[in-house]
């Protein structure tokens, strides 16, 4: 009986591997949708699961160093007792020596004496090198590079002279020498009031550091 039994299943058995095969295959195309969308699903998971995993590397950034500064020239006023009184250029860190040099060197009558001659000089700097015997004054207010002599006299006095004083400037100092030509020399120092420009303020800026005799 054993015998029958396992022939029967035997022989039912490609009946049965084909039944389920046949269920399978209608299930599967009953089913098309749902089983493509799974599919799709699972590819979808699939490639975000990599993109969340996957993280490009930030690019590296070298950024130059800021740029220094360099100074620049700068321009210095020497007149007095120089050999060639003008405007020069200088490279930045000069000091009033190279201010001397540079306008021929000090005259035989020049005081060196009374200037430092190692200042640092600044853009714009009036270095006047006064000559022995001259009484060195306070420098002009906003000129902290000039060494001015006085009191200086207004009717003798040259344009580059007469511009170490506070307040007066090629313009004004040309007027003066143009005013004293044209009518003669000042009387008193407050006469140079007289001159286009000067007022009651520049006037009382200069009254100490000018004279007529």
């Amino acid at each position: 009986m054993f015998l029958a039994g396992h022939t029967r299943l035997l022989i039912l058995a490609p009946v049965i591997g084909s039944l389920r095969s046949d269920i399978m295959n209608e299930w599967l195309e009953g089913h098309r949708t749902l089983v493509l969308s799974a599919i799709g699903l699972l590819i979808v998971a699939g490639i975000a699961a990599f993109l969340i995993r996957w993280q490009p590397a930030e690019p590296i950034v070298i950024e130059p160093p800021p740029p220094t500064s360099t100074p620049g020239p700068i321009q210095v006023y020497v007149s007095g007792a120089v050999a060639h009184p003008d405007v020069y250029t200088l490279p930045s860190g000069a000091i009033v020596r190279d201010a001397v040099a540079a306008a021929g060197g000090a005259n035989a009558d020049a005081d060196l004496d009374v200037l430092n001659l190692a200042r640092p000089l600044s853009d714009g700097d009036h270095v006047y090198v006064p000559r022995v015997g001259e009484a060195p004054t306070p420098a002009p207010a906003g000129e902290p590079g000039a060494v001015a002599s006085g009191p200086i006299n207004i009717n003798t006095a040259s344009e580059a002279e007469l511009e170490t004083l506070p307040g007066i400037g090629p313009v004004l100092a040309q007027r003066i020498v143009e005013y004293r030509e044209a009518n003669g020399p000042f009387a008193t120092i407050e006469d140079i009031q007289k001159v286009a420009g000067i007022g009651p303020a520049t006037f009382e800026d200069i009254r100490d550091l000018i004279t007529v005799e």
